[in-house]
């Protein structure tokens, strides 16, 4: 991996990743990497906004730093990192792992396709795969997958599809059945629409605290649309969804970066450092400060 350069308004490296080809090589969407490594290995923090990236940790245990927050896990088990999720890795033990990475403008397409999908990718989590049959499946459904992808047989890219598609259906039933959701019909595909638009501009004008009828507008809904679509597929209102990607953006800068409360505030289009205190103790429960002093003695 490359690392980018870390920029004022970027407290965490963006990489690109070794999946990354010449233009002159062809475009592709899904990426399978099969990597085994010895004793002990780590990542420091970085995202990879372009991707999402499944890894399934068939054997081995570490950790995973997401947000800020150490996460242990242990093999069998799958990680889903969405795109722009910060992340650093830590095995602590051998490991051996495969990590799919899929192109982001894909990734939309698939989520549009099921409103599950969506909502898998909707946070960074960690999947158990604890039964041998469950991650033994898993394995298989991996392994044709980079086969697939390899070797390029007639009508590749329709396996290709075919097989990530079950792989990430496989992975939403199994989140499905240890949560013991409730059954339901769910989100339509038109809500689910509805949401990634919001998501993406959310994205563009978070540092602009925009209206809420603003976003409504852009999308050309009522505010009472948005407001059943996004409790419909996300479970929160969005206005939380608003806050909880300035929450994101402030904490990333209060543990990787070394800016003032005054420029983080600025940053991230607040009036005055107050006013920014005041924000984030009201959805954290703590101040800036306070949550920095914690992060850097986790």
């Amino acid at each position: 991996m490359t690392r980018a350069a870390k920029t004022e308004q970027e407290p965490v490296p963006k990489v690109r990743l070794y999946v990354e080809r010449p233009e002159k090589e062809g475009t592709w969407f899904v990426n399978v990497g099969h990597v085994t490594d010895r004793g002990r290995w780590k990542t420091e923090p970085h995202s990879h906004p372009d991707y999402g990236q499944v890894i399934f940790v068939r054997s081995g245990r570490g950790a995973v730093n997401l947000e800020g927050r150490s996460i242990p896990f242990e093999g069998p088990c799958v990680l889903v990192l969405p795109t722009e999720c910060v992340h650093g890795m830590r095995y602590d033990v051998d490991v051996d792992r495969w990590v799919v990475t899929i192109d982001v403008v894909y990734l939309k397409q698939v989520n549009a396709r099921l409103s599950e999908f969506s909502r898998l990718w909707a946070a960074p989590q960690t999947i158990p795969l604890d039964e041998p049959e469950v991650a033994a499946n898993f394995h298989r459904l991996v392994g044709l997958l980079a086969q697939e992808i390899e070797s390029k047989p007639m009508g590749h890219v329709v396996g290709t599809e075919a097989l990530l598609t079950l792989l990430l259906l496989t992975l939403v039933r199994r989140a499905a059945a240890l949560q013991q959701d409730a059954a339901g019909d769910g989100p339509s595909p038109r809500e689910t629409r509805l949401v990634e638009r919001f998501r993406e501009l959310i994205e563009a004008h978070y540092r602009q605290h925009w209206q809420l009828q603003s976003y409504a507008s852009m999308l050309a809904v009522s505010l009472v649309q948005l407001r059943l679509a996004c409790a419909a597929v996300t479970g929160q209102s969005p206005t939380k969804m608003i806050h909880a990607r300035l929450i994101a953006e402030a904490k990333r800068h209060l543990i990787f970066g070394d800016m003032s409360m005054e420029q983080i505030a600025f940053g991230l289009g607040f009036s005055d450092a107050a006013y920014f205190t005041r924000f984030f103790r009201k959805e954290v429960g703590r101040t800036p400060s306070e949550f920095r002093v914690a992060a850097q003695h986790h």
